[in-house]
């Protein structure tokens, strides 16, 4: 009797670490099994919805929302809602997601066409896969606003959007041709993107390739971006940025702002980029405000920067005003200080490689430079030519080491 008894217990003991164990395992989820077609022409929108509720309903503490490889789904715009049973949630993306090539066919509510994939409200999300989100913006470039009022009207329209969450994880995905900004990362904090691809005419507008905004601790690593405008632009509301290790080119640049527009207080801080390289470019690393704003761009580090055929490598820019408008002096500005560049190095093929165009009342401060190189030289090849430096209103900053072309306006700092 006491060995019968032994065994139940066993018996149960076990049967209860099975269900234990098989609580611990992720539900894992395919889209195909909600009935997507995965052709690339059928409409496969309300299969992934039908998917995404299957996985945000389970009981199960992990979810897994799986894209396969091999497939190709057309979706129109889709929002997910990370406010679910589970508390972890990946998403496995290794198929193709379509976006309708024609402007007119994507069927929306106007208050909701701003992005097309947009994740919200998560707390621990990884999205990951050998898998693209193809834009097609094509027909959305070739139209001009009159035409185009829901994608004008809006700063805001990304292929991917990261809204008010946190923990999120990011990587190995491609992003191509976005009809604006490739990916969006707002009101969000703790997002760590690495190892993406995004890529799109260097001709195509505003095709930022990530756009950050009103975010605290964001990571962006290990990646290549090919864009029509900036490679990573940094708004306001965003501090504690690091960004390492991008290739950059074409494109714009990685920027700072513009803050300050309409006389608006706008704040950036915290910010380090290390081991940038960029590759024709228009610009490197650039910092603009509008005139007449409020608030602060500080505490910012640029090292070890490689630039090759980059038309202004280095700049601050105090005076943006809108497009064909005279804009006049204001007494305001937006103040930008503790900046610092350090071993940047590489060729240019523009008259100007480092301009700092600080506004009058409001003098850009505590600017420091450290061992800058940067040679006139196009195609790889270096030119007698010597580019030149842009300076104004620049105070109590300095440059150490060797720095070139000279920045007249930094006083130079003696090593004993």
């Amino acid at each position: 009797m006491i060995n019968m008894g032994l065994k139940m217990l066993f018996s149960i003991s076990f049967f209860q670490w099975v269900l234990f164990v098989q609580s611990m395992e992720p539900f894992v989820y395919d889209v195909n099994l909600a009935g997507a077609i995965g052709d690339g022409e059928s409409d496969d929108t309300e299969a992934f919805k039908n998917a995404w509720n299957v996985v945000c309903s389970s009981h199960i503490s992990s979810g897994i929302f799986r894209v396969p490889y091999g497939q190709k789904f057309l979706l129109q715009p889709l929002t997910f809602n990370g406010e679910c049973r589970p508390k972890n949630i990946t998403f496995q993306i290794d198929g193709i997601l379509i976006a309708p090539s024609d402007p007119s066919s994507w069927k929306c509510k106007e208050t909701n066409c701003n992005n097309w994939i947009t994740f919200q409200h998560f707390d621990g999300l990884i999205i990951q896969g050998t898998g693209s989100l193809h834009g097609q913006g094509q027909k959305w470039w070739q139209m001009g606003c009159m035409h185009n009022k829901v994608l004008c009207s809006s700063q805001k329209a990304a292929s991917f959007a990261i809204l008010d969450s946190k923990n999120v994880h990011i990587s190995g995905l491609t992003s191509m041709d976005s009809r604006k900004w490739h990916i969006s990362i707002e009101r969000s904090s703790s997002v760590h993107a690495s190892k993406l691809n995004i890529k799109a005419p260097k001709d195509s507008p505003n095709t930022d390739g990530i756009r950050i905004q009103h975010s605290t601790n964001v990571t962006i690593a290990s990646s290549i971006i090919k864009t029509g405008d900036d490679c990573i632009g940094i708004g306001d509301g965003s501090k504690y940025i690091n960004i390492n290790r991008i290739f950059c080119g074409p494109g714009h640049g990685i920027s700072i702002g513009s803050l300050g527009e309409n006389g608006r207080r706008e704040t950036v801080e915290y910010v380090t980029v290390r081991r940038a390289n960029f590759y024709a470019t228009e610009n490197g690393l650039k910092i603009k405000t509008w005139q007449g704003g409020h608030g602060y761009a500080r505490y910012i580090r640029f090292e070890h920067i490689s630039f090759s055929k980059v038309i202004r490598p280095i700049i601050i820019d105090q005076y943006t005003c809108p497009l064909h408008q005279h804009c006049k002096n204001y007494s305001t500005a937006v103040e930008i200080s503790n900046i610092l560049y350090n071993d940047l190095r590489g060729t240019t093929n523009g008259e100007i490689a480092v301009e700092l165009s600080c506004s009058k009342s409001v003098p850009c401060k505590n600017i420091r430079m450290k061992d800058i190189q940067l040679d006139y030289g196009i195609n790889g090849k270096m030119y007698d030519g010597h580019p030149k430096s842009h300076c104004l209103n620049v105070v109590q900053s300095w440059d150490e080491g060797y720095v070139y072309p000279n920045v007249p306006c930094l006083t130079k700092k003696l090593s004993y």
